[in-house]
């Protein structure tokens, strides 16, 4: 059935042309993943950019659905304004790979436009211009090294054959897409990889899809094409292309070196994206710190949200840029090539993998040497010095096992074993976290530990037998601070339960003391204290002597932790 055009835009046209744009990428998903050689050939692009724009029809039919049910009989409809910024919201916060990073900022582009406020609404064919403008200036700008012949050229190709389009805004809408089309048929003449490959830019496809939906919403009429601007680059156009047998390049059977990233041809070895909650001026040395750390960045969004894309080596620093930047999640981490020296780890055959491991990180020396007598495979944290995930994941790789159970045994590395976590499941290795945030809840679990159960059974039990251990540290303050028990000093004791201060003492041992009672005030069976180096002579004996008199039915157990920060750690199950 015909499309009914929309000769202005609203929120309605809003609506209809995210759907139809995601019908028609999901028809040409195949074909867009099929030419995907740039920036990495890993066949996603087509899939990645289905994915952002489906992200943004689910948020703008929420939009839809919100006003239907807040008015009578329901048929209230959103304003373009409120329409476009769910667009571009929702493809922010779905936006997946390097293209549809790219297509989440340009729709967010033309929202900044069509959604201005203190001016007449950009429902017209000039507020599409402007919108289609400001759309390829930001995207460029959102590329830390924009690169011609890619859908930035695409982009860029498409607003200027609107601006110098006239009538209404179909026929701006045709003259955007048929801009688009010219300058994809342009991208294997300006990158090499493309024309050696004997295929067109995969996200300026992507792009031209998406605006020929765009089209049919504002004239009812699905535009056509052209040829060149869609066929694969015969070698015969490019005389040093891989096939000379005049067919077009199959991108199954690329040469890696022409493909040109990826491990096997010498780019980095992992794609990061993650959301992230953070300030503009925090975003800014963001930008510079990721981009000394890889390549392919495209930092998009605004007003406290932003989305990340980078590709890297080190994966768990491009994580750790973030978390200093502000808050990371939904972080997704790729590796482009399983079988990259990571997995060969040599030119010997790899020894037989065990079945099921655990790694955990310890505070100290001595905890180190109880973990591993357990069989643990260890991280050292040294005081003020906690390990990046690219240890956590070399640690995991140490173990090698096809399961691995992880404690980070610190609240603070939560978004750090995260991130080693995720990359080391690219890897194939089946990885579970259990949130432990102290060693003593990783003793907990190590405790019951069982590799010959199933590998959910082994984990439930373990992060139950944590989560049993209440935690406690005590340690001297280094500065004058708020805490939740009152103003501390410098040099002042500090007895902290689960991570908030609870007791401000001058004396080790009662400060010691205090704290264990108070925990013990709520029952428990097992005492575990883990001493450090500086702890004083006597402290142990006074708190086991204490659990004795007062506690008859529950046990003590006391390890020596070495140089582990705090000077006590106590554990109560």
């Amino acid at each position: 059935m015909p499309q009914v055009p929309q000769t202005f835009l609203d929120a309605l046209a809003v609506r209809t042309w995210c759907g139809l744009a995601l019908g028609a990428l999901g028809r040409a998903r195949e074909e867009i993943d099929a030419i995907n050689v740039y920036p990495v050939a890993d066949g996603d692009t087509g899939t990645n950019l289905y994915l952002t724009v489906e992200s943004a029809v689910t948020a703008v039919e929420a939009v839809f659905a919100g006003h239907e049910a807040g008015t009578p009989g329901g048929q209230g409809v959103p304003s373009l304004a409120d329409a476009v910024r769910a667009m571009a919201h929702g493809a922010l916060i779905g936006a997946r790979g390097n293209s549809g990073t790219i297509l989440a900022q340009l729709l967010r582009g033309m929202a900044q436009v069509l959604a201005a406020e203190g001016e007449g609404p950009h429902t017209d064919a000039e507020g599409l211009r402007l919108a289609l403008r400001h759309a390829a200036d930001s995207a460029r700008l959102a590329v830390a090294h924009p690169v011609e012949g890619t859908v930035l050229s695409v982009a860029a190709g498409a607003a200027d054959a609107a601006g110098a389009a006239e009538g209404d805004c179909g026929a701006v809408a045709r003259a955007a897409h048929r801009g688009a089309c010219a300058a994809l048929a342009a991208t294997p003449g300006q990158l090499a990889v493309l024309e050696r490959a004997g295929v067109v830019d995969a996200g300026g496809r992507g792009l031209v899809a998406v605006l020929a939906a765009l089209v049919e919403t504002l004239t009812g009429e699905s535009p056509a094409t052209p040829a060149g601007a869609l066929r694969a680059v015969r070698p015969t156009d490019a005389p040093d292309g891989p096939d000379a047998s005049g067919s077009p390049a199959a991108t199954d059977s690329l040469d890696p070196e022409v493909c040109g990233d990826g491990p096997e041809g010498g780019g980095p070895a992992f794609e990061v994206i993650y959301l992230l909650e953070a300030e503009d001026t925090a975003v800014d040395r963001l930008r510079r710190r990721l981009d000394a750390l890889g390549d392919s960045l495209v930092v998009v969004g605004g007003d406290g949200l932003w989305n990340v894309h980078v590709h890297v080596d080190d994966a768990g620093a491009a994580v750790e840029a973030g978390v200093e930047a502000g808050r990371p999640y939904r972080i997704r981490i790729t590796h482009f090539g399983v079988d990259d020296v990571h997995a060969r780890g040599g030119e010997r055959p790899p020894r037989e993998r065990v079945e099921r491991a655990v790694v955990a990180v310890v505070p100290g020396e001595g905890l180190a040497g109880l973990y591993a007598d357990a069989g643990a495979t260890t991280v050292l944290a040294r005081p003020g010095e906690p390990p990046a995930s690219g240890e956590l994941v070399e640690a995991v790789r140490r173990a090698h096992a096809r399961e691995v159970v992880l404690l980070p045994n610190d609240a603070d590395l939560r978004h750090t074993a995260a991130a080693a976590a995720e990359q080391a499941r690219t890897e194939g290795i089946r990885v579970a976290l259990i949130p432990t945030r102290s060693a003593v809840q990783g003793i907990a679990a190590l405790a019951v530990h069982q590799p010959e159960r199933r590998f959910d059974e082994d984990v439930v039990s373990m992060t139950s037998a944590a989560g049993a251990t209440r935690y406690a540290e005590v340690t001297v303050a280094e500065r004058q601070s708020w805490t939740m028990a009152g103003i501390c000093q410098a040099g002042d004791v500090l007895g902290l339960v689960d991570g908030d201060v609870a007791v401000i003492g001058a004396d080790i041992t009662t400060t010691a003391e205090t704290v264990l009672n108070r925990m013990l005030a709520a029952g428990g069976e097992l005492v575990t204290l883990v001493l450090g180096d500086e702890a004083p002579e006597g402290v142990a004996e006074r708190l086991q002597a204490r659990v004795r008199e007062a506690y008859l039915a529950v046990d003590t157990v006391v390890y020596r932790g070495g140089r582990q920060g705090a000077l006590l750690l106590i554990g109560v199950e």
